[in-house]
Formats: C-alpha cells, structure tokens, sequence
C-alpha cells in the first residue's frame, strides 16, 4: 500500500539515502520529468514549500517508488497486488510495471 498525500516530511529517507542511491537516483528521475530539484526541498524544505501539491505529489510519487526500488534490490517480495491511498495510486501503477515512472511524474505534477 503506498500512501497518499500528506505523509510527507522535510528530510525523509535521508537515512535510507545514505545507505542506497537507488533513492537520490529515483528523485533525479522525477526532478527531471518536473523540471524541479525534488530531492533537495525533500531535505532541505521550507516545509510548506513541500507541502504546496505541486511539489507534494511528484514528491511522494518519487519516494514511494525510490523504497519500492530498493525493497526489490534486497531481495523483497514481489506482491500479487499492488494498492495506493489516492496518490498512492499512481505509485502503485508505476511499481506494477503498467505505468512508466516519467509519465506518472508529468500526471501527478498536474493532478
């Protein structure tokens, strides 16, 4: 289940990118689709800068699939189904293989 808006933080998975690139590379991808540094207001904020929707979305969409990306790296389960809580939809869709992450980067940014 990936989650929706409003799960958000300034500096979350810091700790978890410092560990696997897999993170910041995934961030890099949605900066680049968004034409906005992702990562960056993700660990720096201002905190409501991040939490405006137009940085909120491609954000979460860009996390979500960062862990879901390392989850499989080590080795993690590969489930049956996947499931998102409203943004977490497209999260969804794009670790199901039935959405590319750049086009779920250009949908969310105008959600």
């Amino acid at each position: 289940m990936f989650p929706g808006q409003g799960s958000q933080a300034v500096g979350m998975l810091s700790e978890l990118a410092a560990q696997h690139v897999e993170i910041e590379a995934t961030f890099a991808e949605v900066s680049a689709a968004v034409s906005h540094d992702l990562w960056a207001l993700a660990q720096q904020g201002p905190e409501d800068r991040l939490n405006r929707t137009e940085h909120t979305q491609p954000a979460l969409l860009a996390a979500g699939i960062a862990v879901w990306r390392v989850w499989r790296k080590l080795g993690g389960a590969l489930p049956e189904l996947m499931a998102g809580h409203s943004l977490g939809e497209y999260t969804a869709l794009v670790a199901a293989d039935a959405l590319d992450l750049d086009e779920a980067a250009a949908l969310v940014a105008e959600r």
